[in-house]
């Protein structure tokens, strides 16, 4: 339905160059003309809003900048070589109160609705005119608040007609008003150098025609945030980072697609590896592909297995990490797998799991997840979540769960989507490692005493993704590369087309040791508040059984035509 007009005041529907002037506001020092507009306009929403039947108890404004580079490349050619400024504005509006309000999700037939309080994203100028500025807030926010005030009355007509919540805690946390001012960084990069570098990389791809892709990308970003809110939070951070990735892909005799990937991350590009680096790790990717190419496929098996480093980073954001964001132990459609396993163990006693957006650093390594406040203006904080192997706590946004009424910092997401409890930094740590070669000999003892033929080895992943509901197998499916089998005379074989699978509760039950040489995955998790930058550190770990299935495999055969360019035999 539509909102009646006669609850908006005059002044709120006339053209924006009549808006009545703004209180004066005090901002911090070094504040930039767009912390000036987002100010002035949230003042002067709220004044207007104050007088209406259902007014705003909370109203924030968010605006993300990001100017950005990318170069690309592949078989030694350029791709593409951009350069790109955008503006993107968030609005929360609240109406109601912080016990319930208009994101209160809907319950009924269609399951579990989370309404969207950003509502989408729009672009702003990038000139920073402040009346261009707060013309697009002020007529943003008018609609904002209509929906809200519309969405309310949907929210306390849903709450008549079904049953008494699991969770009554409130939808909204009160939380302290920060204030943190940092100058914007402008990145500027030279473009042409990069380009060249970029063909370089990829170059060696062309010279094996069963190499089918091969592509390096660029990616810089200098992003400058700012943000409001109605409880007097003024903040305006900026950071830079630089991401390398190579990618390369082959196809097996079978059909099987066999993908090999390397990423770099930096906060500025000079921090990242020179080429010499770079090329001895493409020359890995194409060792790595032509032996995948030939190697055996490996049947459905259960026994133990040694993840690295790498692996075990993503094995534990996926298995762990999005069980342990806070609002999916309040969604009546989520598995809800360690809600009531709070001060239980879950992990042997050696174990500590954390999660630090605070670090921006893990030794020499740059770290993604790192930031300094979240998207809801919350500080940044490290969260205990596992300690001597007891589950300890949840990450929180600044929508409260029994037992955590307030927000940790892990609100987060990208533009355009509402904030949820997501991952940052996800740090895993033993009191009790063990060298590798122990962690293999410990492998073998299994294998004997399982009496399986072998034990697998998970050297490195493609990815991974998890389910967290109810009405869908609770599972997840962590997506190996470089797999080998280890006979139990030690003997190491790569074998293919291997996904590991599984529920979270089995995985972690059979969780045996940890090696003493952590190792970092910085890669972008997307979930239902879009893509963010994460960081898994773990490291090597030993499982007392796995379950692994067949990969797909598409079914179209290897090209019949040789290829153009090819320089090196194909074995």
């Amino acid at each position: 339905m539509k909102f009646p007009r006669r609850l908006f005041l005059a002044s709120w529907l006339l053209p924006a160059l009549c808006l009545p002037a703004a209180r004066a506001v005090e901002l911090p020092a070094g504040a930039t003309p767009v912390l000036s507009a987002l100010q002035a306009e949230l003042d002067h929403s709220l004044t207007a809003l104050k007088a209406e039947p259902v007014p705003p108890y909370f109203l924030s404004y968010e605006v993300t900048e990001n100017h950005s580079y990318v170069v690309s490349s592949t078989f030694g050619t350029l791709l593409n070589s951009t350069e790109a400024r955008t503006r993107h504005l968030d609005i929360d509006l609240r109406v109601g109160d912080h016990k319930l309000d208009n994101t209160h999700p809907l319950r009924g037939n269609q399951g579990f609705t989370m309404p969207n309080p950003a509502g989408g994203t729009t672009l702003l100028p990038i000139e920073d005119d402040p009346d261009a500025i707060r013309a697009v807030l002020w007529y943003q926010t008018d609609r904002k608040f209509k929906a809200a005030v519309e969405q309310l009355t949907k929210v306390k007509t849903n709450m008549k007609v079904n049953v008494a919540e699991e969770d009554p805690s409130a939808d909204f946390s009160a939380e302290p008003a920060e204030v943190w001012i940092q100058a914007p960084v402008d990145l500027k990069i030279d473009r042409a150098a990069w380009e060249v570098k970029l063909r370089r990389y990829t170059a060696p791809f062309a010279a094996y025609g069963n190499i089918y892709g091969a592509r390096a990308s660029l990616n810089v970003d200098a992003q400058t945030w700012w943000y409001v809110n109605s409880e007097r939070a003024r903040l305006q951070t900026t950071q830079t980072t630089a991401r390398l990735f190579i990618y390369a892909t082959t196809k097996a005799d079978d059909g099987m697609v066999l993908p090999r990937y390397e990423t770099f991350f930096a906060f500025t590009p000079d921090r990242l590896p020179g080429d010499a680096e770079v090329l001895a790790r493409v020359e890995r990717l194409i060792k790595d592909l032509l032996a995948l190419r030939t190697a055996p496929v490996i049947d459905p098996y259960a026994g133990p297995a040694i993840l690295s480093g790498r692996a075990a980073g993503v094995f534990f954001h996926e298995v762990f990490g999005h069980r342990v964001e806070g609002h999916r132990q309040k969604g009546v459609d989520q598995g809800q797998t360690f809600k009531k396993m709070l001060g239980q163990p879950v992990l042997p006693a050696s174990f500590t799991v954390y999660c630090d957006p605070t670090l921006d650093h893990y030794g020499p390594t740059a770290l993604g997840g790192y930031y300094l406040y979240d998207n809801q203006g919350v500080k940044a904080r490290r969260v205990t979540l596992v300690e001597g192997g007891v589950l300890k706590g949840f990450l929180m946004a600044r929508m409260p769960i029994e037992g955590f009424p307030n927000s940790n910092g892990h609100g987060r997401k990208a533009p355009g989507l509402p904030v949820v409890a997501r991952q940052s930094n996800l740090i895993v740590e033993t009191a009790q490692p063990v060298s590798r070669e122990k962690l293999k000999e410990q492998l073998l003892k299994l294998v004997k005493e399982q009496a399986k033929p072998y034990g697998l080895y998970f050297e490195d992943i493609e990815s991974g993704f998890t389910l967290t509901g109810r009405f869908i197998p609770n599972a997840f499916n962590v997506r190996p590369i470089m797999v080998y089998r280890i006979y139990p005379d030690g003997r190491e074989e790569l074998v293919r087309g291997v996904d590991f699978i599984g529920t979270p509760l089995s995985a972690f039950s059979k969780v045996v040791a940890a090696d003493d040489k952590p190792d970092i995955f910085n890669g972008i998790c997307g979930a239902e508040s879009g893509p963010v930058p994460v960081t898994g550190i773990s490291p090597g770990l030993l499982l007392s059984q796995v379950e692994v299935q067949k990969k797909e495999k598409a079914q179209d055969r290897p090209p019949l035509l040789p290829a153009p360019l090819e320089k090196i035999s194909s074995p």
